[in-house]
């Protein structure tokens, strides 16, 4: 006990004072024009060298006066030295459009200039950090960047309050402090601007911006006083209803300009209107020519689990995350690639026989199948997004192509052949031209070394080893019932990644009725067609994927709910207006019929919609209008509310209403589960019940600084999500991020949601829908928000709410439609400060084309939304995606000048 008492003692005397030294340190001096740096005193200069190699040794090196040292840590110094400067910004890239130009006096009066070098990791001659990773500080959460110099060490020019400058510091001192993608600090130096640099600046800026904790804070909801902001996040739903709403609305933002003469001289600022760079965009998201439409979520994971809390942040043993298994632990995209050999209409039959055979396997709620093309199988990047490649096609395979699929096997990934030609690790095919297209008697081994006996049909290839050395097989084996016993089905693990390939030469991919011609034969292959169903769910399973199937339910009506009671007086005076005398509105591809109340004998398919006016006694399961009412604080969106038990897609519906309706009735749809959701290029979105399913119908003026800018609503969507997350108090760590161009992220790790934006021109109006699909409960196929949370609760000791998919559908509209203001006013300057600072990709480098291309440093987003990258020794130049289904930032072009 004496001992305890003692270490309790000194840490108290001691612990705190390097934190304290370097806090008061800044905070006294930092008006002086003197320079702080934080570095490590084995390598790295005193001075910045911002041009020219050559500075002064490391602190206690020739050069630096001992009586400058103000702290010593392990290897790690604190020191004052004379003002660095930074002169000339020439070979810097800016972040363009970045939170760049304050007021001189504003940014050495209340903010730190300073610049971070850091280098790649090598753990060789790194030592490992000696503070717990529950303490780790991520740089970009204390400061903005503002410019980078690419190179080795890659510096970061960024600017930071006084207080967040010296948690930096402390944070370096202590080995805590965490850059992006395998960065790692190695110094901080304090920087003044010299005058020529602003006036530089403020030419190649059009307009000087908000700081970043300004507009947080015009976006925060405002809590009123004695309550607690997230009392309602878990609660349910009768003692949410009986709470009274604990934010207030937010003052008004001005109101956007919708014409040009009401923007006046302002509009000649911008670019010429982005058509043209809509169309590039067209061209390469596989859109149609009616609609201008932008990248959107690739395979939005689903969300199978509901989740509630109570005050206290308990979880609901009902509903509790580990009830379910995790049905995909690899964190990659839960994609199904199936090749099936040359682009031809006899393989998109292939092709679309084996998916529907896959369907009745596989929980389909969990995987998205694709078809993976000829053509795209050496340039797309699919071999980091495929949880399982399926090959199966009797045509040869190219060296190429086989080349491609070992080293997807390479990395780690998962192949089953199912009739194919490919072979590796010493296997070889031989033909048996007695067994072609003849039914056998397979000789089934499971994973737990049970065997099953069924009738199959043959490809007439068997396995035999080779000339070179077999690599050790797997668990699972097939042979045939016969003298040979020969071997017809093999499993191959490959590599040290996990690698491994389930081979077949039988088809079990297809149905009886699709093979056999005769009664007899199609009644013996139908007598073991249970068995083949068994065989394919064993080799699925083996292979890491879930074969616990989920029935789709059917569609049911649409539900008329208002925020308020006035949008509900104005909403039904429109209606009646327009509907026909039989309650119908007709669109292309849809018809809602408006009636009171619901009978059974209503229709309800994809074409043909009822809608239900009459909801008060209506109470749905999965979404509670009371808590949605509490958080929604706009002027205009979210006010109308269609929401469907299980739609088809939530897009589809507001389809050809969006054009009917009016913009100030603000209309969104959502669902409690999709089963037709709609992605970016053709993909689709997992979306069972539980995921956060929304489309928002805006209307966005073309003369105004969005309407020239039309592909920065996804960003500022997934802006928006984000920030309705990490503006709660308390909620700010909770490691949600933007990946460009429309996908939410934790950290840069996995993907948990993403936005579709789909936008038509008529007249000098943008009719728009922003679909969001999250995920907010569900724990697969890969994460969800309450999985961080409910870790963030363990690892901090912390009793943080779990999330419920309305209330964070409120607050996103909330939160976006201030950020639409704000872009509104002051164009993109308004909102990047906020959408750097959650971005995943500072520090980042992509290659161009290829796997093969150029490296290149990712530095911002240009004027018009699209990315661009700095290449060491070039230009900062804007890049496109090249259009591939699976990775918009893979394959990045730089788009021919007209």
């Amino acid at each position: 006990m004496l001992i305890t008492l003692c270490y309790l003692y000194l840490w108290a005397r001691w612990g705190a004072r390097p934190a304290r030294i370097i806090r008061s340190t800044v905070r006294r001096l930092h008006g002086t024009r003197c320079s702080f740096t934080f570095c490590r005193s084995g390598g790295g200069g005193s001075k910045l060298q911002l041009e020219e190699p050559g500075a002064p040794g490391a602190p206690g090196a020739p050069g630096v006066a001992e009586d400058s040292v103000c702290l010593r840590m392990g290897n790690r110094v604190f020191f004052i030295d004379e003002t660095q400067s930074i002169d000339d910004l020439n070979k810097w890239a800016l972040l363009l459009v970045s939170p760049f130009i304050y007021p001189g006096d504003v940014l050495e009066a209340e903010h730190i200039a300073f610049v971070i070098e850091s280098i790649l990791l090598r753990s060789q001659n790194l030592p490992t950090p000696f503070f717990p990773s529950d303490t780790i500080l991520k740089w970009s959460d204390c400061c903005l960047p503002l410019a980078c110099r690419p190179g080795e060490p890659y510096k970061l020019f960024a600017e930071a309050s006084i207080d967040n400058f010296s948690e930096l510091g402390i944070a370096f001192m202590e080995n805590r402090l965490q850059m992006d993608n395998g960065m790692v600090p190695q110094k901080i130096v304090s920087v003044h601007l010299q005058d020529s640099v602003l006036k530089e600046l403020q030419q190649l800026t059009s307009s000087t911006i908000t700081e970043v904790e300004e507009l947080t804070s015009a976006l925060s909801f405002k809590i009123k006083p004695g309550q607690e902001g997230t009392k309602h996040l878990g609660r349910d739903d009768q003692k949410v209803q009986d709470e009274e709403c604990n934010q207030k609305k937010s003052s008004a933002s001005q109101e956007e300009p919708t014409s040009v003469s009401e923007k006046g001289d302002d509009v000649d600022e911008h670019h010429h209107l982005h058509l043209s760079s809509c169309h590039e965009c067209l061209e390469l998201e596989s859109s149609t020519i009616e609609s201008v439409k932008f990248a959107s979520a690739e395979d939005i994971p689903d969300l199978p689990y509901d989740f509630n809390s109570s005050l206290e942040g308990s979880v609901n043993t009902a509903c509790h995350i580990g009830q379910g298994k995790r049905v995909n632990v690899t964190g990659k995209p839960p994609n199904v690639l199936l090749f099936v050999g040359s682009d031809s209409q006899e393989a998109h039959q292939r092709f679309q026989q084996l998916r529907s055979i896959l369907t009745d396997c596989v929980d389909t709620d969990s995987y998205t199948i694709y078809h993976l093309k000829e053509k795209k199988v050496l340039s797309d990047p699919w071999l980091h997004n495929c949880l399982l490649l399926i090959i199966a096609t009797e045509q040869p395979i190219s060296e190429a192509i086989c080349q491609q699929f070992m080293a997807y096997l390479s990395q780690g990934g998962k192949v089953l052949g199912l009739s194919s030609s490919f072979t590796f690790g010493g296997l070889q095919l031989r033909s048996k031209e007695e067994l072609k297209k003849t039914i056998q008697t397979l000789v089934f081994s499971k994973a737990d070394n049970n065997e099953m006996k069924l009738n199959v049909l043959t490809s007439g290839s068997i396995y035999e080893e080779g000339t070179g050395e077999l690599l050790s097989l797997g668990k699972l084996k097939g042979y045939l019932e016969n003298i040979e016993k020969d071997k017809i089905i093999v499993h191959l693990p490959f590599g040290t990644n996990g690698g491994e390939a389930i081979l077949c030469q039988v088809h079990l991919e297809m149905s009886p009725s699709t093979l056999i011609q005769t009664q007899d034969a199609f009644n013996l292959l139908k007598s073991s067609n249970f068995k083949r169903y068994e065989v394919l769910k064993e080799i699925l399973t083996v292979l890491g994927l879930s074969c616990e199937l989920n029935k789709i339910p059917p569609l049911t009506p649409l539900y008329l709910f208002t925020a308020e009671e006035e949008a509900r007086v104005s909403f039904m005076q429109w209606l009646a207006r327009n509907v026909s005398p039989e309650g119908v509105m007709t669109f292309s591809k849809l018809n809602l019929k408006f009636v009171s109340s619901y009978k059974p004998e209503l229709e309800v398919t994809p074409s043909h919609m009822p809608v239900i006016t009459a909801t008060e006694e209506f109470a749905p399961e999965h979404f509670n209008l009371e808590i949605y009412r509490q958080n929604l604080q706009t002027k205009q969106l979210g006010k109308i509310i269609l929401f469907a038990e299980v739609t088809s897609s939530t897009m589809s519906l507001l389809d050809g209403l969006m054009f009917e309706v009016p913009s100030s009735l603000g209309l969104v749809a959502i669902a409690a589960r999709q089963t037709e959701g709609k992605g970016r290029g053709g993909n689709v979105w997992l979306s069972p019940v539980g995921c956060s399913l929304s489309t928002l119908h805006i209307h966005i003026p073309l003369y105004s600084h969005l309407g020239q800018r039309i592909p920065y609503v996804q960003h500022l969507m997934s802006l928006a999500v984000v920030e309705a997350v990490r503006s709660i108090p308390e909620y700010q760590d909770i490691n949600l991020r933007v990946k460009w161009p429309n996908d939410i992220y934790y950290s840069d790790q996995m993907k948990l949601g993403g936005v579709l934006v789909n936008s038509t021109l008529v007249g000098t109006t943008f009719y728009i829908l922003i679909g969001c699909g999250l995920n907010v409960n569900n724990s697969n196929p890969t994460i969800c928000i309450n999985d961080l949370i409910i870790e963030y609760n363990k690892r901090h000791n912390k009793n943080l709410s779990l999330f419920r998919v309305d209330y964070l559908i409120a607050r996103t509209i909330t939160v976006l439609e201030r950020l639409i203001d704000a872009f509104q006013d002051k164009g993109p300057n308004a909102v990047l400060p906020l959408y750097y600072k959650y971005w995943v990709h500072s520090g980042q480098q992509v290659r161009l084309g290829s796997d093969e291309g150029p490296m290149v440093w990712i530095v911002g987003i240009d004027d018009s939304g699209f990315l661009q990258v700095h290449q060491e020794g070039g230009d900062v130049v804007t890049v496109h995606p090249d259009g591939n289904s699976f990775d918009m930032l893979r394959n990045l072009i730089i788009p021919k000048k007209q």
